[in-house]
């Protein structure tokens, strides 16, 4: 006889399974697009790479180098690669509070953003 509580278990087991399945791939999806686009921006203008991506330098010079296999190898990692810059409470007041005029606003949050981005790579 087998108890009630043990076949709700055994129903929800597989379906968490998938969840957890379709989260890494959705996870391996973002880290190949990321990779993808990093490397893109970086050979079309490095400059502006950096600045948009967040990266130092030395990441963008191991980015660009990465063959077509390391970046699928890289980008099938459980572990989301890239990394959002809005962990500053000011940039998300600045991008989140309605304004009439959001120019300002958005122009400011990007020079927070770009600012921290060269005292983290110094």
């Amino acid at each position: 006889m087998i108890d009630a509580s043990e076949e709700v278990s055994s129903v929800r087991q597989p379906a968490a399974r998938s969840a957890v399945q379709r989260l890494n791939d959705e996870i391996r999806d973002a880290n190949l697009t990321y990779l993808m686009l990093a490397q893109q921006l970086i050979r079309a203008d490095r400059s502006e790479a950096l600045y948009r991506l967040g990266l130092s330098g030395e990441v963008a010079d191991i980015l660009d180098s990465l063959t077509t296999a390391q970046v699928l190898r890289v980008a099938s990692s459980n572990m989301l690669l890239a990394r959002f810059r809005f962990d500053d409470s000011m940039v998300w007041s600045l991008l989140a509070s309605p304004k009439r005029d959001e120019a300002p606003s958005r122009m400011h949050a990007a020079i927070l953003m770009a600012s921290r981005t060269t005292t983290e790579s110094v």
